[in-house]
């Protein structure tokens, strides 16, 4: 798990319930790619009363429209604000560029000839 550099909150909200809390920088998360999605988890360690945690599982099409509707909305975030701008834009550009398959090896260089021929 990596440190958390910022912030996040989290609000369930059910009928008859409503949970909410905050991870900061003494908090961790982990984010992979599985299967089917995307898994988030936030950990918070601390004593019985302080300890947390929330997973996050989100499948690939719905986290497609996620990532859609952030690039529609992204001009609400201040064009001063050049620090996250730039973090965003970078962790863009690495998962579509990790998003790209592999360049595969022509069929000539897999091939070898025999031994003592050229």
């Amino acid at each position: 798990m990596k440190p958390i550099i910022d912030k996040a909150e989290i609000a369930l909200e059910y009928p008859d319930k409503f949970y909410v809390g905050t991870f900061e920088r003494s908090s961790r998360f982990e984010a992979h790619l599985d299967e089917t999605g995307i898994a988030l988890t936030l950990f918070h360690v601390g004593g019985e009363s302080e300890r947390k945690s929330v997973r996050l599982h989100i499948n690939y099409g719905l986290f497609a429209d996620i990532l859609s509707d952030l690039a529609q909305t992204v001009s609400a975030m201040p064009l001063e604000d050049e620090t996250h701008r730039e973090a965003l834009g970078q962790a863009a550009e690495a998962l579509s560029a990790a998003l790209q398959p592999a360049p595969q090896p022509s069929r000539a260089a897999k091939v070898k000839p025999p031994a003592g021929k050229p």
